[in-house]
């Protein structure tokens, strides 16, 4: 028995969100709005502390990491929807033609999920971090290019101008960021990846205005987006002190955003190099405090990395799902092919691989969330899922055999897609690097 081809539409297009989540008995202008949709100040004490005949936990009893807040079950299920109605139909289309549909993004930003943590004052949905975090991970299930544009624009731009932005550089980008503009982070170079400090990009002062010059390489999300937030050096002398991140508009003069990469994966997220040929930017388009550039980035980076977790954790788990029923529809030698003891041993492993996976995932999530220690679990569960997708897309397209070697099933595009996830927000080295630090300094009592 040959299973249906996955990329083909099997129904209408989703209802709204609103309707979604209507049925859960909430009235809701978009998918979800602030008046229902408040951040908590620990994702786990609020399930932990809800009456038991509601469903939560004793008193004093913690509840598993995949516990959910109703909200939290709300957003997971209305995307998991909208991810496979609205977005499924574009996939093949867009990693064929390398670009992202602008439909799509428009339906992102309708849909509030390039806003989620911006506070409703702002136009954002003002929900939590981990619920970004389970919606790059439903996205990804269906396309990793469409998370990974979610997850920068929420774990990295609005993250930055909201914790370090003034009043008016919120009022003016956090409004435009959740409802219709694209944001772009801006660090790597040619000669500056995994030694990010090393950049060449120079911002010379003038008066109230700075003049950037340099190049930037592999920046995600380029072709479309409306800001860019620019790491560049005001003072070469003090190295890397003197990094500073600037705001910098897309109709900036002497910004030139260059041919998008032909790319092996994520085709349809665009990857573009970047020159700043005497770009003007104010004074006051400085994000933070000059020289401080560096500390931002290695804060949002680590930030970053839990996204990039949940993202390889979906497309993993995206894949998987495809490639299990075809192992339960196959047969062979007069059974079907997960009746053979070797299948289900692999089946089982991988199985396994994943669940903890999305335990290190989550609790990384969880401890962001509740403002704890959390920079070696990110790197962890970032390392570990990233291996474990390059497994669980090896393995898939093994067990769908001759069709899962062809573009007629999503297979090989999920094996493809996943190869970036050990090299960018921080090789695997350099995740390992980090957790080996954190632990030395364990044993230092």
């Amino acid at each position: 028995m040959t299973p249906q081809n996955p990329y083909v539409n099997k129904g209408n297009m989703a209802a709204p969100l609103g309707r979604i989540c209507g049925k859960l008995g909430r009235h809701l202008s978009r998918p979800w709005c602030a008046s229902q949709w408040r951040p908590r100040q620990g994702s786990s004490r609020s399930v932990a502390e809800a009456a038991p005949e509601q469903g939560g936990m004793a008193p004093g009893v913690y509840p598993p990491l995949q516990t959910f807040s109703e909200e939290e079950t709300m957003m997971k299920e209305a995307v998991k929807k909208f991810a496979q109605e609205r977005i499924a139909p574009f996939v093949s289309k867009m990693d064929e033609n390398s670009s992202m549909d602008q439909e799509v993004i428009n339906d992102l930003f309708e849909q509030g999920l390039m806003g989620i943590e911006i506070d409703p004052e702002y136009g954002g949905t003002g929900s939590t971090f981990f619920s970004s975090i389970l919606v790059i991970e439903e996205l990804a299930k269906v396309d990793p290019s469409v998370a990974v544009l979610c997850d920068i624009q929420n774990t990295l731009i609005n993250t930055l101008v909201t914790n370090l932005g003034t009043e008016a550089q919120k009022q003016q980008y956090l409004s435009r960021l959740s409802t219709d503009m694209v944001g772009s982070f801006c660090l790597s170079e040619a000669e500056s990846g995994s030694d990010a400090f090393s950049l060449k990009t120079r911002a010379e002062k003038h008066k109230d205005y700075f003049v950037i010059n340099g190049s930037k390489m592999w920046i995600s999300n380029a072709e479309h987006a409306g800001v860019f937030l620019v790491m560049a050096n005001v003072d070469p002398s003090a190295g890397y002190r003197g990094i500073t991140c600037f705001i910098v508009d897309r109709d900036t003069e002497g910004l030139q955003i260059g041919k998008k990469e032909n790319k092996l994966g994520l085709r349809a997220s665009s990857t573009c190099p970047l020159n700043f040929d005497n770009v003007k930017v104010p004074e006051k388009n400085i994000l933070g405090k000059a020289g401080q550039g560096y500390k931002y980035a290695i804060g949002m980076l680590n930030e970053g990395r839990i996204g990039i977790a949940a993202q390889m954790l979906g497309l993993a788990q995206g894949c998987f799902d495809h490639a299990v029923p075809y192992t339960r529809q196959r047969v062979q030698f007069g059974k079907r092919i997960f009746d053979f003891q070797g299948m289900q041993h692999q089946i089982a492993h991988v199985a396994t691989q994943l669940e903890a996976a999305r335990l290190l995932t989550y609790n990384a999530a969880r401890l962001r969330e509740a403002k704890r220690p959390f920079i070696k679990e990110a790197c962890m569960a970032k390392y570990f899922a990233a291996e474990v997708a390059t497994l669980t897309t090896s393995k898939c397209i093994e067990w769908m055999g001759g069709v899962g070697f062809t573009k007629d099933y999503p297979i090989e595009k999920y094996y493809r897609d996943c190869k970036i996830g050990t090299i960018y927000e921080g090789t695997t080295n350099i995740q390992l690097s980090t957790m080996a630090k954190f632990i030395d300094q364990e044993y230092d009592h």
